[in-house]
């Protein structure tokens, strides 16, 4: 599939199949995107927006789980990067968070290779004791990458000891959504411009039944989609659906956004530094830096929040910065009567870790899964929130975990967050690793035994033991087992061409693509 996909047959909705999308921007285009590419012909798809509002639009970092979604709509990867000034992204690097003059990667993939029963971990603490073992992050094979500055595409090959080199993007939010509309309009979604005046809502379901613009039109429809951002037109506006209020353990309410001149060379790693009453984002795209400063307004007031940022570009400013006002939490229902809220109407969770486009495709992925056939069933919708609610409580605690385990002792913001009672569920899994380096992964949460251990031990919490099946080793086979790890990546990466190389022969033929089909 390229950007400029072949006729499609008109959109003929049988009853009860009108499909309606508040909003536009990355939430709105993504959903009516996979909407079109999976709902047949029968399925009426509208998506209503107002070139008048503006979007949030600072999403620029993802998780590997984007690539899923593209392939799933055929989306050419050349024409991605180019349409998008896109670059890859193998981790998150995290500056100041243990100590202020600390610094780990949260690298994607695997750490190191497990051995018989044992993860890599437990041989590597043992190892560590011994004095035969090197940063963690050598074992990690992104992370041998980001400190290279190197990137290829990299899969699993059958019989090879060298794991794959999992990756996501780094692009521009609203090029993207852009894109994806294109991709939606071609087949047969209908965008209709203009603001809402009004909602209407039926009698005695309480369902909505249409949207009516200042113009007069009203858009009717069966099932309607919230894409309305942080207002939460219908979720939260119509429907009054409540809200979960999760501030009191992740307290920043902030964040100003400003892109600036491109740095050199293009990082293929997203950069989080910890500043004294939040932290700052660093994306490198191919055209610009984008750059973010999250912080809690009771600790630092918006104008100084501001010269914080300012001050620490690493090229001028190409755009005048832009204020966030947000609360974390969720709604206590992400599906309500015949609403679904999906991206930010439906809960917001800082972008630490770079969850937010990724919770808009989960979203996706659990209203494709419960489509109404017949009416809006409460056994679907409960467990429609049950799932919902759950994933990102659990991506909470993960984003937790960074405040709580900080080393920035003597500045009242993080004091306070060393300090604080955390969830349950987070402070069991803390108390398993400080005991013994164990990690469980809970079912199928976002982050994996990976994540949580390069995370954990960065910010300097060390566990006391490692599982005793790890000295079955003698020191020799311990230390001989750690070098082929390590020797393994460092050949492996050295053999990837520049990430800045890469991305520009890539984006190179992405244009060529995009210029054939136009």
């Amino acid at each position: 599939m390229t950007s400029q996909p072949g006729p499609h047959r008109a959109r003929q909705p049988r009853p009860g199949r009108r499909i309606v999308i508040v909003g536009g921007g990355t939430a709105g285009w993504m959903t009516a995107a996979a909407l079109s590419r999976f709902c047949d012909t029968d399925w009426s798809i509208t998506l209503v927006e107002s070139d008048a509002i503006g979007t949030v639009g600072v999403g620029e970092a993802t998780i590997p789980m984007i690539r899923n979604f593209n392939a799933a709509l055929g989306i050419d990867e050349a024409e991605f990067i180019a349409a998008t000034n896109g670059t890859y992204k193998l981790g998150i690097e995290f500056v100041g968070w243990g100590a202020p003059d600390s610094r780990y990667l949260h690298a994607f993939g695997l750490v190191g290779r497990g051995l018989g029963l044992l993860p890599f971990q437990h041989y590597w603490l043992r190892a560590r004791a011994e004095g035969l073992a090197g940063p963690i992050g050598d074992y990690v094979l992104n992370a041998v990458a980001c400190r290279e500055n190197r990137f290829a595409h990299v899969e699993r090959q059958a019989g090879s000891p060298l794991p794959p080199l999992p990756f996501a993007y780094h692009f521009d939010a609203g090029l993207y959504a852009a894109y994806l509309r294109r991709y939606a309009e071609a087949r047969g979604v209908v965008r209709v411009e203009g603001r809402i005046d009004r909602v209407e809502t039926q009698g005695e379901t309480g369902h909505v039944a249409a949207v009516r613009l200042e113009n007069g039109q009203s858009v009717a429809g069966d099932l309607f989609v919230d894409c309305s951002g942080f207002r939460g037109l219908l979720i939260a506006e119509t429907l009054r659906t409540g809200w979960t209020d999760w501030s009191h353990w992740l307290p920043c309410d902030r964040a100003i956004a400003v892109p600036c001149e491109p740095g050199e060379p293009w990082l293929p790693y997203t950069r989080a530094t910890a500043r004294e009453a939040g932290w700052q984002w660093r994306i490198p795209l191919q055209n610009r830096l984008g750059n973010g400063h999250v912080f809690c307004s009771t600790h630092i007031d918006e104008d100084a929040a501001r010269d914080v940022l300012l001050a620490s570009l690493d090229g001028a400013p190409t755009a005048e910065p832009r204020l966030l006002r947000f609360t974390t939490g969720m709604r206590r229902q992400a599906w309500n009567r015949n609403v679904v809220a999906i991206g930010l109407s439906s809960g917001f969770l800082e972008p630490l870790e770079s969850t937010s486009i990724h919770l808009i495709q989960t979203g996706i992925d659990r209203l494709l899964d419960y489509l109404p056939v017949s009416g809006f069933g409460a056994a679907d919708r409960e467990n429609f929130n049950r799932r919902a609610a759950w994933e990102m409580e659990r991506i909470r605690d993960f984003i937790i975990l960074h405040y709580h385990a900080n080393g920035r002792e003597g500045q009242p913001f993080w004091d306070a967050l060393r300090h604080m009672a955390i969830p349950d569920t987070l402070a069991e899994k803390l108390a398993m690793f400080r005991a013994g380096g164990k990690v469980v992964r809970d079912h199928d949460e976002l982050f994996d035994v990976p994540g949580w251990v390069q995370v954990m031990l960065g910010q300097g919490i060390e566990p006391q033991a490692w599982h005793p099946l790890a000295d079955q080793l003698s020191r020799e086979q311990l230390g001989q087992f750690l070098d082929t790890v390590r020797h393994a990546y460092a050949r492996d990466v050295a053999r990837m061409p520049d990430h800045q190389d890469y991305v520009s022969r890539l984006a190179e033929q992405g244009r060529r693509k995009l210029e054939a089909a136009a």
